[in-house]
């Protein structure tokens, strides 16, 4: 199927299973039931607020089943299924071994797109393990400067299925999709996409780094302008490679260094294109200098460059790219300083939940008194402690994995103080602030970039960063 082709089902009395009550399951089960389907959601929980969902759902003539997530209902013809619902769920395997196609909120919202009758808008796709939001909304900004109507959607802000079916009409979207999305995803065709980065996460989920890849590869297949990979990053490359697009679709390049051909790089701090240019052996066009990028760290002009690629392989001219990331503000909790004490800067990257995040967090300050821990997922912590060795002033550590941190510091950094939290209530980020401003002197950054998730101590990785920054807050009130 072509990218810009739309593909038709005829829903009426299609007897669909939808996996999950959610963000994804709810708006899914209401789509399909519009349009004729029989719908039968199935969700593994059964608490008071999937109760009130479901009653709302089986208000409009949809079955629901509650606290039983693992059986096919009879006759089931196609499933929807949340994105984070696992591979190996009995559900799944059941559907395989009776021959049901399983999509995710992606598909059905690719499937979907254009029923309205108005044309489909194109998709512009952005995954990797790290700076999928940031490069999104960066991409929005950039197209709304060049006069496009256009949204961030997907693993972000706005569903797909509201973006496609909705009353606005769009030229084209900033699509955010996560390798759970993808993995659910088999028809997809992006006019241009981007993988970022690639680096060892979800492999709980994913089963294997390879698995976890070629569902992130997935995002090439079928693009027909543009596959935007990282120069240094060789297994995004060799993902394109592995694509099959359409004919005339270019591999395009972004590195932090001075481009080649068919790239966009960084020349004297101005962000250059050589691959969207009459004459890209001789000639490179400036886009914007890197001061125009909000923050000027490393990683983070690597996502304008991969944002910028992608709206240049859309058409977009110079000066929007420039105008776009000028426009930009990161969302909150992504290296967001929050205040300056005593000649110390105070960080919040709580979004740094892996270790390839905190990787890139670590990298943009020369000093740093570094706040970290949490669950780790699976993670090691050997070759972050050994990159940022150098920098470290010292190490305030906390949450349920911590220990896998300090045994990684005591090998690869013994002489760095490290100071062990076994508090997990929730004045514990007040006592890790304070731990760090002792060991803090002035021109150091301390760096909230945990390396881990935060469901051992806050509800959510916002929660984690709220918390960070009222405290240094606090501390900053008591110092003035």
């Amino acid at each position: 199927m072509g990218s810009q082709e739309v593909s038709t089902v005829d829903w009426q009395g299609k007897r669909v299973t939808v996996a999950g009550l959610g963000v994804s399951g709810i708006p899914a089960a209401r789509a399909l039931h519009e349009r004729g389907a029989l719908v039968t959601v199935v969700n593994d929980g059964d608490d008071a607020r999937a109760r009130t969902q479901a009653a709302e759902l089986e208000a409009l003539g949809i079955t629901v089943r509650l606290g039983d997530g693992a059986t096919l209902p009879p006759s089931t013809e196609l499933v929807v299924t949340a994105p984070g619902w696992q591979p190996d769920k009995p559900l799944f395997l059941a559907a395989a071994e009776a021959g049901v196609p399983v999509w995710g909120d992606v598909e059905l919202a690719w499937r979907l797109r254009g029923d309205n009758g108005r044309k489909a808008a194109p998709w512009l796709a952005v995954t990797g393990t790290n700076g999928k939001t940031t490069t999104v909304r960066m991409l929005a900004s950039i197209l709304e400067a060049a006069g496009l109507r256009t949204a961030a959607v997907g693993n972000i802000g706005v569903s797909l299925l509201d973006a496609v079916l909705g009353e606005t009409e769009y030229d084209v979207l900033a699509v955010e999709l996560s390798s759970y999305q993808l993995h659910w995803a088999p028809s997809l065709r992006a006019h241009s996409a981007a993988v970022l980065n690639l680096a060892p996460d979800h492999l709980d989920w994913h089963g294997s780094m390879e698995a976890y890849a070629a569902d992130k590869g997935r995002v090439y297949e079928g693009n027909t302008v543009a596959c935007v990979y990282n120069v240094s990053d060789p297994a995004t490359e060799d993902l394109v490679r592995e694509a099959d697009v359409e004919e005339g679709c270019r591999a395009i390049g972004f590195t932090l260094g001075a481009p080649g051909p068919s790239q966009l790089g960084v020349v004297d701090g101005i962000l250059v294109d050589r691959a969207f240019v009459a004459n890209r052996q001789k000639q490179a066009q400036e886009l914007s200098e890197v001061s125009d990028v909000n923050p000027p760290a490393p990683h983070n002009i690597a996502n304008a460059l991969a944002a910028a690629a992608l709206a240049r392989a859309f058409g977009v001219e110079p000066a929007a790219v420039r105008d776009g990331l000028r426009a930009f503000r990161p969302d909150a909790h992504r290296i967001e300083h929050v205040a300056d004490i005593g000649e110390v800067a105070y960080v919040d990257d709580s979004k740094a939940t892996n270790t390839h995040a905190t990787e890139a967090s670590l990298a943009a300050y020369d000093s740093i008194v570094w706040i970290a821990g949490g669950l780790a997922k699976g993670a090691t912590f050997d070759e972050l402690v050994t990159g940022a060795a150098k920098r470290l002033r010292g190490v305030v550590l906390m949450g349920a994995d911590r220990a896998l941190i300090h045994e990684a510091l005591t090998r690869h950094a013994p002489e760095v103080p490290v100071v062990d939290l076994e508090r997990t209530d929730t004045g514990a980020m007040s006592e890790a602030v304070a731990r760090a401003a002792e060991l803090a002197r002035p021109g150091d950054t301390v760096l909230l970039a945990p390396a881990c998730a935060s469901m051992d101590m806050f509800t959510n990785y916002n929660k984690r960063g709220e918390a960070f920054a009222d405290a240094v807050r606090a501390r900053a009130d008591e110092s003035a």
